[in-house]
């Protein structure tokens, strides 16, 4: 059996939308040393495929961080597979919010150093020794004692969308950054409760243990982050103290949690809460684009790839020849092609 999907993008992207199987769109992740991630990415790969998962799934001899689409068919052979995996048994599964099953097309692994840059060495503090994880209910009632700090453990352009009422926002391009910040804003408050909160909880995770080893006596994290909070708040009938959209790293690039738009289009400024990816294969720069700017730009972030696109495709391969778009990554939103600068 071949461990890697290597049919076109594209075409399974037309398949996947042309299907009228439904899908659900899942996230889970664990931390727990593995011994060989290489073996066991392959082991993972021939299990899942054979069931029809699509998705993106990181694992490292730290664990494993999955963002998954499974048929709803197979969803309890997923199920009874993922938790006969000793680790894995029990894990948390966070279920989306907003959904259309077409959120991935394809299944890929990948075995990474860590499965979230975090820039910390690991062997200096006890990544076990984690703060308090608390539910919606307690999350709110932290939120509301004036002795909290809430902070947004997530990049700029995930918090831009939406985020907790009153939360300090870093404006961060990645994770690695955004724990300095939080040290820094919190130096001199180490007294005060430290409440963390990112989209599924992995995040919070490293980031409350990392916070907790610097000297910091009450940290709380959001169990199940975002994602969690928002089932609980609608299952319990709980004020939702979050606001906007909630940004997820998928095809869908965003799923609605309130009809609050507090975002802007970074092309024309009015108001929209829409992530897209430039059309120009050779920039594809995440950003912000209301509907009259997509027809406008023809899908694209300036008028410099609007034009590069209708070239002959030869003549765009050669243009975007040795440009590496994964070294873009840090200009999500910040392009100097954009009309709107972000922050």
């Amino acid at each position: 059996m071949a461990l890697h999907n290597r049919i076109d993008s594209r075409l399974l992207k037309e398949k996947i939308k042309s299907t009228p199987q439904k899908r659900k769109t899942i996230s889970f992740y664990k931390y727990h040393y593995i011994t060989n991630p290489q073996e066991f990415r392959d082991i993972l790969y021939a299990n899942l495929e054979v069931i029809g998962v699509l998705g993106r799934i990181y694992v490292a001899d730290e664990g494993i961080n999955a963002q998954i689409s499974v048929p709803e068919e197979n969803l309890e052979k997923f199920k009874d597979y993922l938790y006969s995996v000793d680790f894995l048994n029990g894990a948390r599964l966070n279920i989306a919010v907003e959904d259309d099953g077409k959120s991935f097309f394809k299944l890929k692994i990948l075995v990474r150093k860590k499965i979230v840059a975090d820039g910390l060495d690991d062997g200096s503090f006890n990544v076990t020794d984690q703060g308090a994880h608390v539910n919606a209910e307690q999350f709110n009632k932290l939120a509301d004692d004036p002795n909290t700090i809430i902070v947004d453990m997530r990049n700029h352009y995930e918090s831009e969308v939406g985020h907790f009422k009153g939360a300090v926002c870093p404006d961060v391009d990645t994770f690695r950054e955004e724990l300095q910040i939080v040290e820094d804003i919190m130096k001199e408050q180490k007294d005060k409760n430290l409440l963390m909160y990112c989209t599924g909880g992995i995040r919070c995770e490293k980031a409350s243990a990392w916070m907790k080893h610097l000297g910091f006596k009450n940290v709380f994290q959001l169990e199940g982050g975002i994602i969690k909070y928002t089932h609980e708040v609608k299952e319990r009938g709980l004020e939702n103290k979050f606001v906007g959209k909630n940004f997820v790293f998928d095809e869908r690039l965003g799923e609605r949690i309130t009809n609050d738009i507090i975002a802007k289009c970074h092309q024309c400024g009015s108001p929209c809460d829409d992530h897209t990816n430039c059309k120009n294969d050779g920039c594809h720069l995440l950003f912000i684009q209301c509907k009259a700017c997509a027809e406008k730009y023809n899908g694209c972030c300036s008028d410099e790839c609007k034009e590069i696109i209708v070239l002959p495709i030869e003549q765009q391969k050669e243009i975007r020849k040795g440009i590496n778009k994964g070294r873009q990554v840090f200009k999500k939103g910040r392009s100097e092609k954009l009309n709107l600068k972000v922050r």
